[in-house]
Protein backbone atom coordinates (compact mmCIF):
# COMPACT_ATOMS: atom_id res chain seq x y z
CA UNK A 1 0.00 0.00 0.00
CA UNK A 2 2.82 2.35 0.99
CA UNK A 3 4.59 1.54 -2.30
CA UNK A 4 1.48 2.42 -4.30
CA UNK A 5 1.18 5.74 -2.47
CA UNK A 6 4.84 6.55 -3.18
CA UNK A 7 4.45 5.70 -6.89
CA UNK A 8 1.29 7.79 -7.11
CA UNK A 9 2.97 10.70 -5.32
CA UNK A 10 6.05 10.51 -7.62
CA UNK A 11 3.85 10.36 -10.73
CA UNK A 12 1.82 13.36 -9.56
CA UNK A 13 4.97 15.40 -8.84
CA UNK A 14 6.49 14.42 -12.22
CA UNK A 15 3.36 15.40 -14.13
CA UNK A 16 3.10 18.67 -12.20
CA UNK A 17 6.75 19.54 -12.85
CA UNK A 18 6.42 18.50 -16.50
CA UNK A 19 3.37 20.69 -16.94
CA UNK A 20 5.18 23.61 -15.34
CA UNK A 21 8.17 23.16 -17.64
CA UNK A 22 5.93 23.04 -20.69
CA UNK A 23 4.09 26.14 -19.52
CA UNK A 24 7.42 27.93 -19.11
CA UNK A 25 8.47 26.99 -22.66
CA UNK A 26 5.04 27.99 -23.98
CA UNK A 27 5.31 31.40 -22.33
CA UNK A 28 8.79 31.81 -23.80
CA UNK A 29 7.43 31.07 -27.29
CA UNK A 30 4.67 33.63 -26.71
CA UNK A 31 7.13 36.30 -25.55
CA UNK A 32 9.38 35.75 -28.56
CA UNK A 33 6.48 35.76 -31.04
CA UNK A 34 5.04 38.95 -29.58
CA UNK A 35 8.39 40.76 -29.58
CA UNK A 36 9.62 39.74 -33.05
CA UNK A 37 6.44 39.44 -35.16
CA UNK A 38 5.89 43.23 -35.48
CA UNK A 39 9.29 43.50 -37.22
CA UNK A 40 8.45 40.80 -39.80
CA UNK A 41 6.73 42.01 -42.98
CA UNK A 42 4.96 40.52 -45.99
CA UNK A 43 6.42 41.29 -49.42
CA UNK A 44 4.68 41.11 -52.79
CA UNK A 45 6.79 41.57 -55.91
CA UNK A 46 5.18 42.19 -59.29
CA UNK A 47 7.16 40.66 -62.13
CA UNK A 48 6.74 40.85 -65.90
CA UNK A 49 7.64 37.90 -68.10
CA UNK A 50 7.97 38.39 -71.86
CA UNK A 51 7.08 35.35 -73.95
CA UNK A 52 7.79 35.26 -77.67
CA UNK A 53 5.13 33.85 -79.97
CA UNK A 54 6.31 30.39 -81.15
CA UNK A 55 4.55 30.98 -84.50
CA UNK A 56 6.83 33.91 -85.35
CA UNK A 57 4.95 36.79 -86.93
CA UNK A 58 1.60 34.96 -86.84
CA UNK A 59 -0.72 35.06 -83.83
CA UNK A 60 -2.04 31.63 -84.78
CA UNK A 61 -4.54 30.99 -86.24
CA UNK A 62 -5.97 34.40 -87.11
CA UNK A 63 -2.86 36.32 -88.16
CA UNK A 64 -2.01 33.55 -90.60
CA UNK A 65 -5.06 34.64 -92.56
CA UNK A 66 -4.34 38.34 -92.06
CA UNK A 67 -7.14 39.12 -89.61
CA UNK A 68 -4.90 40.70 -86.97
CA UNK A 69 -1.61 42.55 -86.85
CA UNK A 70 1.44 40.46 -85.95
CA UNK A 71 2.04 40.05 -82.23
CA UNK A 72 5.58 38.86 -81.69
CA UNK A 73 5.88 39.18 -77.93
CA UNK A 74 3.44 39.21 -75.04
CA UNK A 75 3.86 40.28 -71.46
CA UNK A 76 2.55 38.23 -68.57
CA UNK A 77 2.39 39.64 -65.06
CA UNK A 78 2.96 37.47 -62.03
CA UNK A 79 3.23 38.12 -58.32
CA UNK A 80 5.84 36.63 -56.00
CA UNK A 81 5.15 36.35 -52.28
CA UNK A 82 7.79 36.54 -49.58
CA UNK A 83 8.67 37.88 -46.17
CA UNK A 84 11.20 40.32 -44.77
CA UNK A 85 12.65 41.61 -41.51
CA UNK A 86 12.89 45.28 -40.50
CA UNK A 87 16.46 45.99 -39.41
CA UNK A 88 16.30 49.75 -38.78
CA UNK A 89 15.76 53.15 -40.47
CA UNK A 90 13.18 51.69 -42.85
CA UNK A 91 15.55 49.03 -44.18
CA UNK A 92 14.15 45.53 -44.73
CA UNK A 93 16.25 42.43 -45.33
CA UNK A 94 14.84 39.61 -47.48
CA UNK A 95 15.91 37.04 -50.09
CA UNK A 96 17.15 38.12 -53.50
CA UNK A 97 14.99 35.48 -55.19
CA UNK A 98 11.85 37.09 -53.73
CA UNK A 99 12.37 40.42 -55.50
CA UNK A 100 14.61 39.41 -58.43
CA UNK A 101 13.53 41.18 -61.65
CA UNK A 102 10.53 42.75 -59.90
CA UNK A 103 9.08 45.94 -61.37
CA UNK A 104 7.07 46.83 -58.29
CA UNK A 105 7.60 45.83 -54.66
CA UNK A 106 5.06 46.33 -51.88
CA UNK A 107 5.47 45.72 -48.18
CA UNK A 108 2.66 45.03 -45.72
CA UNK A 109 3.49 45.67 -42.08
CA UNK A 110 2.27 43.75 -39.04
CA UNK A 111 -0.31 46.52 -38.45
CA UNK A 112 -1.61 46.14 -42.06
CA UNK A 113 -0.10 49.40 -43.34
CA UNK A 114 1.19 49.14 -46.91
CA UNK A 115 4.23 50.82 -48.45
CA UNK A 116 5.96 50.81 -51.80
CA UNK A 117 9.54 49.66 -51.38
CA UNK A 118 12.66 50.56 -53.29
CA UNK A 119 15.52 48.15 -53.88
CA UNK A 120 18.70 49.37 -52.20
CA UNK A 121 20.82 46.48 -53.41
CA UNK A 122 20.92 42.72 -53.84
CA UNK A 123 23.52 39.98 -53.76
CA UNK A 124 22.69 36.84 -55.74
CA UNK A 125 25.75 35.04 -54.36
CA UNK A 126 24.22 34.93 -50.87
CA UNK A 127 20.55 35.38 -51.90
CA UNK A 128 20.23 38.54 -49.80
CA UNK A 129 18.46 41.76 -50.80
CA UNK A 130 17.88 45.03 -48.95
CA UNK A 131 14.73 47.11 -49.44
CA UNK A 132 13.79 50.56 -48.12
CA UNK A 133 10.45 52.04 -47.13
CA UNK A 134 9.74 55.62 -46.08
CA UNK A 135 8.16 55.22 -42.66
CA UNK A 136 8.95 56.27 -39.11
CA UNK A 137 8.57 54.61 -35.75
CA UNK A 138 8.95 51.12 -37.17
CA UNK A 139 9.64 48.13 -34.92
CA UNK A 140 13.14 46.76 -35.38
CA UNK A 141 14.28 43.17 -35.00
CA UNK A 142 17.15 42.30 -32.70
CA UNK A 143 19.89 40.51 -34.64
CA UNK A 144 21.75 37.67 -32.95
CA UNK A 145 25.05 35.83 -33.36
CA UNK A 146 24.49 32.76 -35.53
CA UNK A 147 27.94 31.42 -34.63
CA UNK A 148 26.58 30.58 -31.18
CA UNK A 149 23.87 28.25 -32.50
CA UNK A 150 23.89 24.62 -31.42
CA UNK A 151 22.16 21.62 -32.96
CA UNK A 152 19.04 20.81 -30.93
CA UNK A 153 18.36 24.43 -29.94
CA UNK A 154 14.73 25.62 -30.07
CA UNK A 155 13.91 28.13 -32.83
CA UNK A 156 10.82 29.87 -34.22
CA UNK A 157 10.17 30.68 -37.89
CA UNK A 158 8.07 33.78 -38.65
CA UNK A 159 6.77 34.69 -42.10
CA UNK A 160 3.89 34.67 -44.57
CA UNK A 161 3.38 31.14 -45.97
CA UNK A 162 1.27 30.72 -49.11
CA UNK A 163 -0.84 33.88 -48.76
CA UNK A 164 -0.83 37.49 -47.57
CA UNK A 165 -3.76 36.47 -45.38
CA UNK A 166 -1.38 34.25 -43.39
CA UNK A 167 1.09 37.00 -42.55
CA UNK A 168 3.18 36.65 -39.38
CA UNK A 169 2.59 32.93 -39.06
CA UNK A 170 4.74 31.48 -36.28
CA UNK A 171 6.04 27.89 -36.29
CA UNK A 172 8.52 26.18 -34.00
CA UNK A 173 11.19 23.52 -34.23
CA UNK A 174 14.84 22.94 -33.51
CA UNK A 175 18.15 23.52 -35.23
CA UNK A 176 18.54 20.24 -37.11
CA UNK A 177 21.97 20.92 -38.58
CA UNK A 178 24.58 23.59 -39.26
CA UNK A 179 26.82 24.54 -42.19
CA UNK A 180 24.68 22.71 -44.75
CA UNK A 181 25.97 23.12 -48.30
CA UNK A 182 25.73 21.55 -51.74
CA UNK A 183 22.15 22.73 -52.29
CA UNK A 184 23.21 24.82 -55.32
CA UNK A 185 20.90 27.60 -54.17
CA UNK A 186 23.62 30.27 -54.07
CA UNK A 187 27.38 30.65 -54.35
CA UNK A 188 28.02 30.93 -50.62
CA UNK A 189 26.21 28.15 -48.80
CA UNK A 190 26.43 27.37 -45.09
CA UNK A 191 22.78 27.01 -44.19
CA UNK A 192 21.12 26.49 -40.84
CA UNK A 193 18.83 23.47 -41.18
CA UNK A 194 15.61 23.46 -39.15
CA UNK A 195 12.44 21.39 -38.86
CA UNK A 196 10.38 24.49 -38.02
CA UNK A 197 7.70 24.55 -40.71
CA UNK A 198 8.80 26.74 -43.63
CA UNK A 199 6.63 27.01 -46.74
CA UNK A 200 6.51 29.10 -49.94
CA UNK A 201 6.10 32.70 -48.81
CA UNK A 202 8.34 32.25 -45.78
CA UNK A 203 11.40 33.16 -47.85
CA UNK A 204 13.07 36.21 -46.35
CA UNK A 205 11.39 35.76 -42.98
CA UNK A 206 12.99 35.40 -39.58
CA UNK A 207 14.46 32.37 -37.85
CA UNK A 208 14.56 33.34 -34.19
CA UNK A 209 16.12 31.89 -31.04
CA UNK A 210 14.42 31.87 -27.63
CA UNK A 211 16.19 35.11 -26.70
CA UNK A 212 14.12 36.84 -29.38
CA UNK A 213 17.11 37.33 -31.68
CA UNK A 214 17.00 36.80 -35.43
CA UNK A 215 19.75 34.26 -36.08
CA UNK A 216 18.83 33.38 -39.67
CA UNK A 217 16.93 34.51 -42.77
CA UNK A 218 14.64 31.72 -43.97
CA UNK A 219 15.52 30.88 -47.54
CA UNK A 220 14.50 27.47 -48.87
CA UNK A 221 12.94 24.09 -48.22
CA UNK A 222 13.66 20.58 -49.41
CA UNK A 223 10.37 19.15 -50.60
CA UNK A 224 8.86 16.96 -53.30
CA UNK A 225 5.41 18.49 -52.95
CA UNK A 226 6.28 22.18 -52.58
CA UNK A 227 5.19 22.23 -48.93
CA UNK A 228 7.05 21.73 -45.68
CA UNK A 229 8.52 18.29 -45.03
CA UNK A 230 10.45 19.37 -41.96
CA UNK A 231 13.62 20.26 -43.86
CA UNK A 232 14.08 24.00 -44.13
CA UNK A 233 17.15 26.18 -44.58
CA UNK A 234 18.08 29.64 -43.36
CA UNK A 235 21.01 31.93 -44.18
CA UNK A 236 23.11 32.49 -41.02
CA UNK A 237 22.60 35.99 -39.62
CA UNK A 238 26.31 36.71 -39.40
CA UNK A 239 26.69 36.24 -43.15
CA UNK A 240 23.46 38.12 -43.90
CA UNK A 241 24.53 40.98 -41.60
CA UNK A 242 27.85 41.43 -43.44
CA UNK A 243 26.09 41.61 -46.81
CA UNK A 244 23.40 43.92 -45.40
CA UNK A 245 25.91 46.37 -43.91
CA UNK A 246 27.93 46.47 -47.15
CA UNK A 247 24.86 47.19 -49.27
CA UNK A 248 23.53 49.88 -46.94
CA UNK A 249 26.86 51.68 -46.50
CA UNK A 250 28.40 51.34 -49.96
CA UNK A 251 25.70 49.98 -52.27
CA UNK A 252 27.72 46.87 -53.07
CA UNK A 253 29.14 43.82 -51.34
CA UNK A 254 32.85 44.02 -50.58
CA UNK A 255 34.26 40.55 -49.96
CA UNK A 256 37.55 39.52 -48.47
CA UNK A 257 39.77 37.33 -50.63
CA UNK A 258 42.29 34.66 -49.72
CA UNK A 259 43.13 33.54 -53.26
CA UNK A 260 43.16 29.75 -53.12
CA UNK A 261 41.42 26.91 -54.92
CA UNK A 262 40.11 24.45 -52.35
CA UNK A 263 38.62 20.97 -52.24
CA UNK A 264 37.07 18.61 -49.75
CA UNK A 265 39.10 15.90 -48.09
CA UNK A 266 38.22 12.22 -48.34
CA UNK A 267 39.72 9.15 -46.71
CA UNK A 268 42.20 8.44 -49.51
CA UNK A 269 43.47 12.04 -49.60
CA UNK A 270 43.75 12.16 -45.80
CA UNK A 271 45.82 8.98 -45.72
CA UNK A 272 48.05 10.16 -48.57
CA UNK A 273 48.67 13.46 -46.78
CA UNK A 274 49.38 11.74 -43.47
CA UNK A 275 46.41 13.28 -41.66
CA UNK A 276 44.92 11.74 -38.53
CA UNK A 277 41.30 12.40 -39.56
CA UNK A 278 39.14 13.62 -42.44
CA UNK A 279 38.74 17.20 -41.26
CA UNK A 280 39.97 20.40 -42.82
CA UNK A 281 40.16 21.99 -46.25
CA UNK A 282 42.75 20.96 -48.84
CA UNK A 283 44.38 23.71 -50.91
CA UNK A 284 44.80 22.47 -54.47
CA UNK A 285 46.12 25.72 -55.97
CA UNK A 286 47.33 29.16 -54.90
CA UNK A 287 46.57 32.11 -57.19
CA UNK A 288 49.34 34.40 -58.35
CA UNK A 289 49.87 37.62 -56.38
CA UNK A 290 47.09 36.62 -53.98
CA UNK A 291 47.14 37.12 -50.18
CA UNK A 292 47.73 33.38 -49.83
CA UNK A 293 50.80 33.47 -52.10
CA UNK A 294 52.18 36.50 -50.26
CA UNK A 295 51.80 34.59 -46.98
CA UNK A 296 53.65 31.60 -48.52
CA UNK A 297 50.71 29.21 -48.34
CA UNK A 298 51.34 26.20 -50.57
CA UNK A 299 49.33 23.77 -52.64
CA UNK A 300 48.85 20.65 -50.50
CA UNK A 301 48.43 22.58 -47.25
CA UNK A 302 45.33 21.66 -45.23
CA UNK A 303 43.60 24.52 -43.38
CA UNK A 304 42.02 23.34 -40.12
CA UNK A 305 41.36 26.62 -38.26
CA UNK A 306 40.75 30.31 -38.92
CA UNK A 307 41.42 32.47 -35.86
CA UNK A 308 41.23 29.33 -33.70
CA UNK A 309 37.79 28.49 -35.13
CA UNK A 310 37.63 24.99 -36.62
CA UNK A 311 36.85 24.66 -40.33
CA UNK A 312 35.92 21.19 -41.54
CA UNK A 313 34.62 21.73 -45.07
CA UNK A 314 35.27 24.04 -48.05
CA UNK A 315 31.93 25.80 -47.49
CA UNK A 316 32.86 26.60 -43.88
CA UNK A 317 36.15 28.16 -44.98
CA UNK A 318 34.47 30.01 -47.84
CA UNK A 319 31.82 31.51 -45.56
CA UNK A 320 34.36 32.35 -42.87
CA UNK A 321 36.50 34.37 -45.28
CA UNK A 322 33.53 35.91 -47.12
CA UNK A 323 32.13 37.18 -43.81
CA UNK A 324 35.28 39.24 -43.20
CA UNK A 325 36.47 42.57 -44.57
CA UNK A 326 39.41 43.39 -46.85
CA UNK A 327 42.44 44.48 -44.86
CA UNK A 328 41.60 42.19 -41.96
CA UNK A 329 44.37 39.87 -40.78
CA UNK A 330 43.53 36.28 -39.89
CA UNK A 331 45.53 33.48 -38.34
CA UNK A 332 45.32 30.28 -40.37
CA UNK A 333 46.21 27.04 -38.67
CA UNK A 334 47.24 24.49 -41.28
CA UNK A 335 48.91 21.14 -41.63
CA UNK A 336 51.91 20.87 -43.95
CA UNK A 337 53.77 17.58 -44.37
CA UNK A 338 52.15 16.23 -41.22
CA UNK A 339 53.11 19.18 -39.02
CA UNK A 340 50.75 21.84 -37.69
CA UNK A 341 51.75 25.47 -38.12
CA UNK A 342 50.16 28.93 -37.99
CA UNK A 343 50.38 31.60 -40.68
CA UNK A 344 49.04 35.16 -40.54
CA UNK A 345 47.38 36.38 -43.73
CA UNK A 346 46.21 39.89 -44.55
CA UNK A 347 43.04 39.51 -46.62
CA UNK A 348 42.47 41.69 -49.68
CA UNK A 349 39.37 42.73 -51.60
CA UNK A 350 38.09 40.05 -53.92
CA UNK A 351 38.66 40.99 -57.58
CA UNK A 352 35.41 42.04 -59.19
CA UNK A 353 33.75 39.03 -60.76
CA UNK A 354 30.13 40.10 -60.90
CA UNK A 355 28.43 38.75 -64.04
CA UNK A 356 27.13 41.35 -66.47
CA UNK A 357 23.82 40.37 -68.05
CA UNK A 358 24.06 41.05 -71.76
CA UNK A 359 21.70 44.00 -71.80
CA UNK A 360 22.22 47.60 -72.72
CA UNK A 361 22.00 50.23 -69.98
CA UNK A 362 18.36 50.82 -70.92
CA UNK A 363 17.60 47.12 -70.55
CA UNK A 364 16.14 47.07 -74.09
CA UNK A 365 18.74 44.74 -75.63
CA UNK A 366 19.33 41.16 -74.50
CA UNK A 367 21.58 38.63 -76.25
CA UNK A 368 20.48 35.60 -74.23
CA UNK A 369 23.74 34.96 -72.41
CA UNK A 370 25.74 36.29 -69.47
CA UNK A 371 29.40 37.26 -69.57
CA UNK A 372 32.07 37.92 -67.00
CA UNK A 373 35.45 39.62 -67.23
CA UNK A 374 38.15 37.03 -67.80
CA UNK A 375 40.50 36.31 -64.89
CA UNK A 376 43.07 33.80 -63.68
CA UNK A 377 40.32 31.94 -61.86
CA UNK A 378 37.97 31.80 -64.87
CA UNK A 379 40.78 30.85 -67.23
CA UNK A 380 41.73 28.01 -64.91
CA UNK A 381 38.12 26.92 -64.47
CA UNK A 382 37.40 26.68 -68.20
CA UNK A 383 40.88 25.77 -69.42
CA UNK A 384 41.39 29.04 -71.30
CA UNK A 385 44.99 29.89 -72.22
CA UNK A 386 44.57 33.67 -71.82
CA UNK A 387 43.07 36.07 -69.30
CA UNK A 388 42.06 38.57 -71.97
CA UNK A 389 38.49 39.30 -73.08
CA UNK A 390 35.16 38.31 -71.57
CA UNK A 391 33.87 34.80 -70.96
CA UNK A 392 30.35 33.40 -71.29
CA UNK A 393 29.27 32.06 -67.89
CA UNK A 394 25.59 31.34 -68.52
CA UNK A 395 23.30 30.81 -71.52
CA UNK A 396 19.53 31.28 -71.28
CA UNK A 397 17.63 28.03 -72.01
CA UNK A 398 15.78 28.18 -75.34
CA UNK A 399 17.57 31.34 -76.45
CA UNK A 400 19.01 31.88 -79.92
CA UNK A 401 22.44 31.87 -78.29
CA UNK A 402 21.84 28.34 -77.05
CA UNK A 403 20.53 27.27 -80.44
CA UNK A 404 23.67 28.68 -82.08
CA UNK A 405 25.83 26.55 -79.79
CA UNK A 406 27.21 29.23 -77.49
CA UNK A 407 28.31 27.61 -74.23
CA UNK A 408 29.74 28.62 -70.84
CA UNK A 409 33.50 28.90 -71.23
CA UNK A 410 33.34 30.44 -74.72
CA UNK A 411 35.40 33.63 -74.96
CA UNK A 412 34.09 36.70 -76.81
CA UNK A 413 36.93 37.83 -79.09
CA UNK A 414 35.15 40.46 -81.20
CA UNK A 415 31.66 41.89 -81.41
CA UNK A 416 30.55 43.90 -84.43
CA UNK A 417 34.18 43.63 -85.64
CA UNK A 418 35.46 45.43 -82.54
CA UNK A 419 38.06 43.73 -80.35
CA UNK A 420 36.74 42.89 -76.90
CA UNK A 421 39.57 42.95 -74.38
CA UNK A 422 37.57 43.62 -71.22
CA UNK A 423 34.09 44.19 -69.79
CA UNK A 424 34.24 47.91 -70.48
CA UNK A 425 34.72 47.37 -74.21
CA UNK A 426 31.96 44.75 -74.23
CA UNK A 427 29.38 46.99 -72.54
CA UNK A 428 30.38 50.01 -74.66
CA UNK A 429 29.82 48.01 -77.85
CA UNK A 430 26.56 46.57 -76.54
CA UNK A 431 25.17 50.01 -75.72
CA UNK A 432 25.33 50.87 -79.44
CA UNK A 433 23.30 47.81 -80.43
CA UNK A 434 19.63 48.36 -81.30
CA UNK A 435 16.76 46.02 -80.63
CA UNK A 436 16.18 43.49 -83.46
CA UNK A 437 19.63 44.27 -84.84
CA UNK A 438 21.61 41.21 -85.97
CA UNK A 439 25.12 41.40 -84.58
CA UNK A 440 28.26 39.51 -85.55
CA UNK A 441 30.27 37.85 -82.78
CA UNK A 442 33.57 35.99 -82.99
CA UNK A 443 33.88 33.43 -80.21
CA UNK A 444 36.72 31.17 -79.16
CA UNK A 445 35.64 27.83 -77.73
CA UNK A 446 37.30 26.10 -74.80
CA UNK A 447 39.35 23.93 -77.16
CA UNK A 448 40.78 27.02 -78.88
CA UNK A 449 38.68 26.94 -82.08
CA UNK A 450 37.28 30.23 -83.33
CA UNK A 451 34.01 30.74 -85.20
CA UNK A 452 31.60 33.52 -86.10
CA UNK A 453 27.97 33.51 -84.96
CA UNK A 454 25.15 35.96 -85.54
CA UNK A 455 22.68 36.82 -82.78
CA UNK A 456 19.57 38.94 -83.13
CA UNK A 457 19.34 41.41 -80.24
CA UNK A 458 16.05 41.03 -78.39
Amino acid sequence: MKRRILILLFTTVFITLGAQDLKTISNQFIDVAESVSPAVVTITAQKVTKIRNPFGDFDFPFDFFGFNAPNREREYRSSALGSGVIVGDGYVITNNHVIDKAEEIKIVLHDKREFEATLVGADAKTDIAILKIEARGLPVAKLGNSDNLRVGEWVLAIGSPFSTRLGNTVTHGIVSGLARSGMQLSTYESYIQTDASINPGNSGGALVNLDGEVIGINSAIMSRSGGSHGIGFAIPMNLARKVMNDIITSGRVVRAWLGVTIQELNQDLSQSLGLSDISGVLISDVMKESPAEKAKILSGDVIVEVNDQTVRTPSELQINIASRSPGESVKLTLIREGKKRSINVRLEEMPSDEPVITQSKTGEVDLGFTVQGNSDELARQYGINTTEGVVVVNVAPGSEAQQKGIQPGDRIVTMERKNIKNLGEFTKTLDNVKKDQTILILIETKNGNKRFVTIKAR
